[in-house]
């Protein structure tokens, strides 16, 4: 029989547990989270490095030899890494073009996810950025892989909505098209471009595995950008032209592509816009503070939900610290007398968002207008580090001499 201490103190530890479980739902309640978040002006606005600039140089020299480029964008920033480097430098040169978002399975759920509450944001976005590259003649095709058989591939000419086979599949099938209309005896050579880490060489190796059988994996890949540093040998993906074969047929020698470095932009304008890119691993980890990015994704996951993250955080919180020091003790991820590491909470804290493991959703908002800004701004010349730097001065200049004269003004009223 349990002695009466031991009985007491089951009961007290009963009673603490449901006051929490109470305590919990009513904190969430009144929980408010922050509407926009203040970002440090002095935070890294670069990545662009010497290989990057290297990458672009060969890359140009190489597209006399090069009919179709596909360009590679994240799914979750799909306005973010849209590189008007990479706009100006090779996709106007008149060369065909397919846009690929990559990593769609880390977006919201499918539509016909059980969930049915994100079923209409994912038509709308889908839909919206299809329907945008068509309208401006971006691209001959627009492609969605990550999710398996439902991803899209939407046909710019016809906007048609292909759901047989995988999103591998389709790809390749737009591939062939344009391999077909280029009708060259020599086949077709395919460039994949895109800002780092944003899944091209994996698309390589997906599209190899599916056009072509008894196949190794030619690309070497990686969670961190960086892994590709120079152009790589050209890979066949489609095979010649065999008589009695329609697949091949009108490919002649087949179709090759060819891996490039991620490149990044020299000078990203928007603070928070660079805090995106560096969140779904664009840039590479540690340039920016890593706590810092899990401030931004604890903002974001408030937005959509609390919940997420409740089993490092009993209550909703807006205090970085406060939760990493709870990430850290629930994996581990301890310090010199076992105190929270708050570099090491954040960094498990982040990786886990980018495995899904917290919620799939954009990081940035998908609207017609949006996507006009965005389409502007890709189409003006980048600034380089030195040329923004000069920019900014200006119009901090600019700013100050006006709220001085506001003084003045204010002052000689008085």
């Amino acid at each position: 029989m349990a002695s009466p201490s031991r009985i007491a103190a089951t009961a007290a530890t009963t009673a603490t547990n449901a006051a929490a479980k109470m305590a919990a739902p009513q904190a969430s309640v009144g929980f408010q989270p922050r509407q926009a978040f203040e970002v440090s002006s002095s935070i890294t606005r670069s990545y662009y490095l010497g290989h990057h600039r290297a990458a672009l140089y060969t890359m140009q020299r190489t597209l006399s030899h090069v009919g179709l480029i596909i360009e590679c964008r994240d799914y979750r920033v799909p306005l973010s890494s849209w590189n008007p480097l990479l706009e100006s430098s090779l996709t106007a040169a008149g060369r065909s073009r397919i846009i690929v978002y990559t990593k769609r399975d880390l977006g919201p759920r499918p539509p016909s996810a059980r969930d049915p509450r994100n079923r209409g944001k994912i038509e709308v976005a889908d839909g919206l950025l299809a329907r945008f590259h068509e309208e401006h003649r971006h691209a001959q095709a627009v492609v969605f892989v990550g999710a398996g058989p439902r991803d899209r591939l939407r046909d710019a000419k016809s906007l048609r909505s292909s759901r047989g086979g995988g999103c591998d599949k389709q790809l390749l099938d737009a591939i062939r098209h344009v391999a077909r209309d280029a009708n060259s005896l020599t086949g077709l050579r395919t460039m994949v471009v895109g800002m780092p880490n944003t899944g091209k060489s994996t698309l390589l190796n997906r599209l190899r595995a599916e056009g072509m059988t008894n196949t190794v994996k030619a690309a070497k890949t990686g969670s961190e950008p960086g892994v590709t540093r120079k152009l790589g040998t050209p890979v066949r993906i489609l095979g010649r032209e065999t008589d009695g074969d329609p697949d091949t047929q009108g490919l002649g020698e087949g179709v090759f592509i060819l891996d490039t470095p991620g490149v990044f932009v020299p000078y990203v304008s928007s603070a928070e816009d660079m805090l995106k890119l560096a969140l779904v691993g664009c840039v590479k980890d540690g340039i920016i503070s890593t706590v810092t990015i899990a401030d931004y994704l604890l903002y974001h996951l408030n937005l959509q939900d609390p919940t997420l993250y409740r089993e490092f955080s009993p209550a909703p919180t807006n205090d970085i610290h406060e939760l990493l020091a709870g990430v850290g003790r629930r994996t581990g991820k301890l310090g010199p007398g076992g105190v929270p590491s708050l570099e090491s909470a954040a960094d498990y804290f982040v990786k886990e968002w980018r495995r899904g493991h917290l919620g799939r959703f954009m990081l940035d908002k998908v609207t017609p207008d949006t996507l006009a800004l965005a389409a502007a701004a890709a189409k003006q010349p980048a600034l380089s580090l030195s040329q923004a730097r000069k920019k900014e001065k200006v119009t901090r200049k600019a700013a100050n001499d006006a709220k001085r004269a506001t003084h003045a003004d204010s002052g000689a009223v008085a």
